[in-house]
């Protein structure tokens, strides 16, 4: 059993594309090994992109750093060989001629860290684009092309409730941000 101070995290390079295949298959092998107390993270970064398809929101993870795997591990023994048997698996980024991995520097983990963290959230923190009075127009959905003004702003669910003239009477709409535009 080894105590946390020695696990490092190392970048395991992969195929473009397998990010998330290598990183099951690493944390099955490990598993079936029992070596779990010398793997104790496996981390493909990623970001949400949302994007509407058909007046549905659509959020997708990106892979962050396509061909790379962020994996804490303390590196003894069999560890990196078995990690570079894995299937889709280049090797470790940074080795050294004689096939030592090098690990990520404290500031770089904490900054790759962060910048998951950060890209967990961004989605949520958006600034609110509109404001109220505003005139819009609406970009998606049944009412396509009407332009109404915001009457109310919800932050949490995102939405807008836009009064729309219709048929010559004024319709209040609830619209998500997405769904509309500035005019």
């Amino acid at each position: 059993m080894t105590d946390n101070n020695s696990k490092k995290w190392y970048v395991v390079r992969a195929v473009s594309g397998q990010e998330n295949k290598v990183k099951a298959y690493i944390e099955t092998e490990i598993a079936r090994l029992g070596m779990g107390d010398y793997v104790s993270q496996v981390l493909v970064p990623t970001e949400k992109i949302v994007t509407v398809k058909d007046g549905k929101k659509i959020a997708k993870d990106k892979v962050y750093f396509p061909g790379y795997v962020m994996i804490e591990a303390n590196l003894v023994g069999e560890i990196p060989h078995i990690i570079k048997s894995i299937t889709s698996v280049i090797g470790f980024l940074g080795e050294t001629k004689n096939g030592e991995p090098v690990p990520l520097r404290v500031a770089e983990v904490n900054r790759m860290l962060g910048k998951v963290d950060e890209l967990a959230v961004t989605t949520d923190t958006q600034a609110i684009p509109f404001n109220l009075g505003e005139t819009i127009k609406v970009i998606d959905g049944p009412f396509n092309g009407f332009n109404g003004t915001v009457e109310k702003i919800n932050e949490e669910k995102r939405k807008l409730e836009v009064m729309v003239k219709i048929f010559g009477r004024k319709t209040p709409l609830e619209l998500s941000f997405m769904q509309v535009e500035k005019v």
